[in-house]
């Protein structure tokens, strides 16, 4: 059977979004006490809608449309804590399809304003862990999609090239010093990212590893080193947008080389380390990628290697003026960082952490 001429028309809209939308900055912070070593941060916060889950869900929309799950007036549901709502409901208005997006009650009261911006409806939960029912049920209650980032992350991604993030990295790093990265650090929401990264390192037959960030209470690191795919919290990740309860159908750990587990605080005091390196704000998942890059570039210097470490940035701080910038919700959450700070302010001397 023949596509619609409403599916036909939504890809084209979609495409003729991408057509209109440039690539992202990849930034060169000003470390000169890494002789040898550039950490780069991709900047995905410049995204339409403000985040790299843009790139996610515009390859969820098209993958539901071809393979004949969104049709015309089809409500879209997802579970997400914020950002790829925000992107998908962008994706939803495009096409004229009611969103609604289910998320734990903590989301960041930014990202539940841009999602209603959108157009799109807020339907909250009191821990991460019921999303996915309560999509699922939501689904089924209004005969819509449930769109289900978590399942379909890693599949609707052309990680072959096709301009993916992966591709995008290396062609923008080719005038570097290094312009093949000793490594690229990411830190997993879905798993999706890292899993495209990782399957284009190895088409592509790079020397390049993959080294995968997780904050405190999340499993993806237990899942790593103990190969124990039923492992569950019952605690979310305070670090918004990444860290699951669950192991995630996208997370692919075999194509990850390493795996770090990153100290909330250590995320947090980063964000505002960074600040003052590159005068902007950062969402906390910046921090534990960048902090997990100066770990890697910490281990390289004290091993005499010289080379160059890429990451990202997430998504732009402004998202969170009133959590992780707020000293009052530090204090609440997350705690003391100051041992960090330390860290990060002896970093600006000695070159290690």
């Amino acid at each position: 059977m023949m596509p619609t001429t409403w599916v036909n028309q939504a890809i084209a809209k979609i495409e003729a979004d991408y057509q209109r939308s440039a690539d992202t900055h990849l930034i060169k912070l000003d470390l000169p006490q890494l002789t040898g070593i550039d950490i780069y941060l991709k900047d995905e916060s410049t995204h339409p809608t403000g985040s790299l889950k843009h790139r996610l869900a515009r390859s969820l929309f098209l993958y539901a449309l071809c393979n004949g799950w969104i049709k015309q007036n089809t409500p879209i549901i997802e579970s997400s804590s914020g950002s790829t709502a925000v992107s998908e409901a962008y994706f939803a208005r495009l096409l004229g399809l009611p969103f609604i997006a289910v998320m734990p009650k903590t989301t960041a009261k930014k990202k539940i304003q841009q999602i209603e911006f959108y157009g799109g409806q807020c339907h909250f939960v009191d821990n991460g862990s019921q999303m996915y029912a309560e999509s699922e049920r939501l689904a089924q209650e209004l005969n819509g999609h449930y769109i289900d980032q978590f399942t379909y992350a890693e599949r609707a991604t052309d990680w072959r090239g096709n301009n993916n993030i992966a591709d995008s990295i290396f062609n923008q790093m080719e005038k570097e010093p290094h312009p093949i990265p000793s490594w690229i650090v990411m830190s997993p929401g879905t798993g999706g990212t890292s899993a495209t990264i990782g399957r284009y390192i190895r088409y592509q037959q790079q020397a390049t590893q993959l080294c995968v960030v997780d904050p405190e209470n999340s499993v993806f690191y237990d899942y790593f080193t103990s190969g124990d795919a039923n492992i569950v919290s019952d605690k979310n990740s305070k670090i918004e947008g990444i860290g699951r309860p669950r192991v995630e159908p996208s997370f692919i750990a075999g194509v990850i080389d390493e795996m770090l587990q990153i100290p909330d605080a250590a995320s947090v005091a980063t964000i505002l380390w960074l600040e003052q390196l590159i005068g902007r704000k950062t969402g906390a998942s910046t921090g534990t990628n960048l902090y997990g890059a100066l770990l890697l570039a910490t281990k390289m210097r004290q091993a005499g290697q010289t080379g160059s470490i890429v990451t990202l940035i997430c998504d732009a701080g402004e998202r969170y003026l009133d959590t992780y910038y707020n000293p009052q919700w530090i204090d609440t959450h997350i705690g003391c960082f100051e041992h960090y700070r330390q860290k990060l302010e002896n970093f600006n001397d000695s070159g290690l952490l």
